[in-house]
């Protein structure tokens, strides 16, 4: 059961600002509402009020703006899945869609709400990490723009502020010879939450030797995380099946599943 709350309707992003100003853990943004209003029903939250900025303007769209990006926090995932802009210069976000949950929740789930939820399972943060996004964070005194490797704390732990929305999500255009995969291992084909994500982006010098690399891991420690470690071993290197085997040794090291969860590390390896 619900517990009681106040609802506020702001009209725009700057009311919904206004709203937000002061507030405390009391008050809380509600946009698709898949995560929040389950936990509120489960007694994890019980906000005095909520500011529903579903909808609202300035948090849509998807868009192409100096070289990288740009997805609006309010951006449902089934938009993600049909931008032509995500099919184009990033179908790990499209792939990462296509494997989250199923088409009811993707209508109303955005991508500024899956990255705030900061859950150890959202499908959206380890393609994004890869990607080197950054997240802008707005309140009512301005704008600030972080990586989001920063932005994730902990599960379900985030560097926003309770007067802050996430507004967007920006990402740098990958350059020529990229080339980017993710995968997903749950229970179930649909409806289910991550077992095990892992997501790559490699760009080589148009041969065989790798100038960049970005391996994410999710669901297989506390927080979404990049293997550092294996993106240096990688970088200027020839992409030898040896060299890798040795990369994804190296992430399956890195993973620190809980207690009974040890299967995690073989799946990220292989």
């Amino acid at each position: 059961m619900l517990p009681e709350f106040d609802l506020l309707k702001p009209q725009t992003l700057s009311e919904a600002l206004e709203m937000l100003a002061g507030a405390t853990s009391d008050v809380m943004p509600l946009a698709g509402g898949t995560n929040l209003i389950v936990d509120m029903r489960a007694g994890y939250y019980s906000p005095r009020m909520l500011v529903n900025i579903e909808g609202l303007e300035e948090l849509r769209g998807i868009r192409q703006e100096n070289g990288h990006l740009v997805v609006g926090g309010g951006v449902t995932i089934t938009e993600l899945l049909d931008d032509p802009l995500i099919a184009q210069f990033a179908p790990m976000m499209k792939e990462a869609a296509a494997v989250f949950a199923n088409a009811l929740i993707r209508n109303r789930a955005t991508v500024g709400g899956n990255l705030v939820n900061a859950a150890p399972c959202a499908d959206t943060a380890p393609p994004l990490l890869t990607l080197d996004a950054a997240v802008e964070l707005t309140s009512k005194a301005g704008l600030r723009r972080m990586p989001l490797e920063d932005f994730l704390i902990d599960a379900f732990r985030t560097a926003r502020q309770p007067q802050e929305l996430l507004t967007a999500v920006r990402w740098p255009v990958s350059p020529p010879h990229s080339a980017g995969a993710f995968r997903k291992m749950g229970l179930r084909k649909v409806s289910c939450m991550a077992k095990v994500h892992v997501a790559v982006m490699l760009q080589s010098d148009g041969d065989s030797r790798c100038k960049k690399a970005r391996i994410a891991l999710g669901s297989v420690a506390p927080q979404h995380f990049r293997v550092h470690a294996a993106e240096d071993l990688l970088c200027d290197q020839s992409l030898t099946p040896e060299t890798l085997s040795e990369a994804a040794r190296m992430a399956a090291e890195a993973a620190v599943p809980r207690k009974g969860s040890e299967y995690k590390r073989k799946v990220v390896e292989g």
